[in-house]
């Protein structure tokens, strides 16, 4: 995959120019590292499921052994994976002081693995699990193994049964992560988009936010999105590729 020059110098001046610098990220960073992107044709998460039937929380609250079995793959592949080139850009980024945050749709938690400090996570993580009958919180990994060996629905001391920190359809976001998402999106003078389809509302709408606030954008996305009309810069490419010739011109 061959990436102009020219745009490559273009979007490390951006991020050299910027005194307040965010990244969105979706599931296109991340495919990379071998987590599939739930949109895709090609990853099959959405394939013969009704995803308001295994993914939404009245579904999980009525059959929650469909949910886990669905996510079964998901949780093995979150659970090895590890950041890549482009996660890693992201991180010296921020070691550099060119990145203040990071507003993210993944659950995967590779952000943090690959060392960033300052990550919105919108839709939730993996790191933890919530009782639904007592609402304890325990660690998530040991739970996952578990079922990953079992395959027993997860269960509370209490009996309750135990669900991912992850937001399903019908769920509220986070408070403190929405509300720190629009602050940043607000506060930005870049914000840079990175493997997202912009198609998920409410995350959909902090790109808009911060270019009404006089944000330049800088998108890097395989396919074309629809805010590439407005952006100032946009690679059609590979984040794993794109994100670290960025880094390495912005270094010269």
């Amino acid at each position: 995959m061959v990436i102009a020059f020219d745009t490559i110098q273009n979007a490390a001046e951006l991020i050299h120019n910027a005194k307040h610098t965010v990244a969105f990220t979706g599931a296109g960073i991340s495919t990379p590292s071998g987590i599939p992107d739930f949109r895709s044709p090609a990853s099959g998460m959405w394939e013969q499921v009704d995803p308001m039937a295994v993914a939404s929380l009245h579904g999980f609250r009525q059959n929650p052994q469909q949910f886990y079995d669905w996510v079964r793959p998901l949780a093995q592949l979150t659970l090895t994976a590890l950041p890549n080139p482009a996660h890693l850009a992201l991180a010296t980024l921020e070691h550099k002081g060119k990145l203040q945050g990071i507003i993210t749709q993944n659950i995967d938690m590779l952000h943090h693995r690959a060392g960033n400090k300052h990550v919105y996570e919108l839709h939730g993580h993996l790191r933890e699990a919530t009782c639904l009958r007592c609402y304890k919180v325990v660690p998530a990994p040991p739970m996952i193994e578990q079922f990953l060996v079992d395959g027993y629905v997860p269960k509370c001391e209490c009996g309750g049964i135990l669900k991912p920190n992850v937001i399903l359809f019908g769920e509220q976001l986070p408070y403190k992560e929405l509300q720190g998402s629009q602050e940043a999106a607000r506060k930005c003078d870049l914000m840079i988009i990175i493997g997202s389809s912009l198609e998920v509302a409410p995350a959909s709408d902090l790109p808009l936010l911060a270019k009404r606030g006089g944000a330049k954008l800088l998108i890097v996305n395989l396919e074309p999105t629809m805010l590439d009309r407005i952006a100032d810069v946009v690679i059609h490419a590979d984040a794993a590729i794109t994100l670290p010739a960025i880094l390495e011109r912005l270094e010269m």
